[in-house]
This record gives C-alpha cells, sequence and structure tokens, in this order.
C-alpha cells in the first residue's frame, strides 16, 4: 500500500471511530460528531482529488479540515426554527413551494421555477418576493442563523450560460433578504448550473422541476 492509501485509509478510520462514538452520547453531541464524521470524509475525498494520487498528505489534511468544519455544521431545531417553520408554510400555502425540515436540522425551501425567474432571467418574480419578505422577516428575529441559497437550471442551454444564470439567481435571493435587512455576513451562495438534476430533463415537466432555488436555513449550536 503506497502512502497516499495509506493516509486516506487513516482519514477514513478517523471517520468511523467519529461515527461509532456517539453511541455514548446526547443527541447534540451525537449531531456534532456525526458532522464532524461527514466532514472528514468530504474533506478526504477533496484531499485525495487534489492530490492526484502523488501524496496522501492532501487527504490527511482535507479530513482534519473537513471535521472542523463538519463539527461547526452541527445545527439544532430551536422554538425560534420551528415558528420560522410554520410561518413559512402558512406564507407558500398555494405557492408549489415546499418547506421542510432537514435530517440535520435545517429548515429548507424549495422554489420552483414558475414563481420564481422568468427563463434565462435572474429578476426575482413578485410572487417569490412576498415569499422572501415572510423569509427575512424570520432571519431578522434570528439573526445568527445560516442561510445557504442554491440556484440551479434545467441542462437547456451549455454550462456556459447555465453556470452563471443559477449563481446570478442564487445572488438575486441574497441581495433581496439583505435590502430586507437580513444579515449578509451569514448568507452564503452557489450555483449548480444543470449538475444537480432530481428529474429528467428530457420532458418539459422534468425541466421545469430543475429550474428550481433551494434556501437552507440554519441555527449553529452555541459553543459552551
Amino acid at each position: 500500500m503506497n502512502r497516499f492509501l495509506q493516509r486516506s485509509t487513516l482519514a477514513l478510520a478517523t471517520v468511523a471511530v467519529l461515527a461509532t462514538g456517539c453511541a455514548n452520547m446526547n443527541e447534540t453531541q451525537s449531531n456534532t460528531a456525526k458532522g464532524a464524521g461527514a466532514g472528514a470524509a468530504a474533506g478526504a475525498a477533496i484531499g485525495a482529488l487534489t492530490a492526484g494520487g502523488h501524496t496522501g498528505r492532501s487527504a490527511v489534511t482535507g479530513a482534519a479540515v473537513g471535521a472542523g468544519v463538519g463539527a461547526l455544521g452541527a445545527y439544532i431545531w430551536s422554538n425560534r426554527m420551528e415558528q420560522q417553520r410554520q410561518s413559512m408554510q402558512r406564507a407558500t400555502e398555494g405557492t408549489g413551494v415546499a418547506v421542510t425540515k432537514t435530517a440535520d436540522n435545517q429548515l429548507k425551501l424549495d422554489i420552483p421555477s414558475d414563481i420564481s425567474f422568468e427563463t434565462g432571467r435572474a429578476d426575482i418574480e413578485p410572487d417569490f418576493r412576498r415569499v422572501l419578505d415572510q423569509f427575512a422577516t424570520g432571519l431578522r428575529q434570528n439573526p445568527t442563523a445560516t442561510v445557504r441559497v442554491i440556484g440551479h437550471t434545467d441542462s437547456t442551454g451549455s454550462d456556459a450560460i447555465n453556470d452563471p444564470l443559477s449563481l446570478n439567481r442564487a445572488n438575486s435571493v441574497r441581495d433581496y433578504l439583505i435590502d430586507r435587512g437580513a444579515n449578509g455576513a451569514n448568507i452564503a451562495t452557489s450555483g449548480r448550473g444543470s449538475h444537480e438534476p432530481i428529474a429528467s430533463n428530457t420532458t418539459e415537466a422534468g425541466r421545469a422541476r430543475n429550474r428550481r432555488v433551494e434556501i437552507f436555513m440554519g441555527e449553529q449550536q452555541a459553543a459552551h
């Protein structure tokens, strides 16, 4: 086994230790440890790809960094988060927006294309503004919450068009929320273009589902 594989194996063994150690932890501690383990796995994978097979140092370093990021990513479901979920469900009733609680205690809004943006544009539609107005109200009441806005497109057109379009849409959402008083320092954006479809791009219905914006809101565990 070469040095790269040895160190990659060490990184993944660290993940196993973190995961099995959850048995004697309370729920909050377990979530943190699981987040660290998931982060370590992702970090190791990224490090391995970056290393290109020449050395394992990037894999080990990636695992260590990933573990730290994963631990920081442990979310709690507080009364404020539940209130935000309920208010968003009322605000989005009949709009097609899906409001859910994720397995790792984040609030997720899945916004379809028919209320968010016109084809090929990043200007927020009026119906989407009303949803974001309510969402911004909740962010002002929970100023430490973190938000991720992810833009997606269908496969029509090239990556050269879709990738920046998806990012521009995510940035439009961020800017709108900031204008409504949200803390911009806590809002991250990314554009995935057509690379993460949730339906087939061979039908119009499938393409419509893939043209979407996802918003994740999480309240991180306070440091002790």
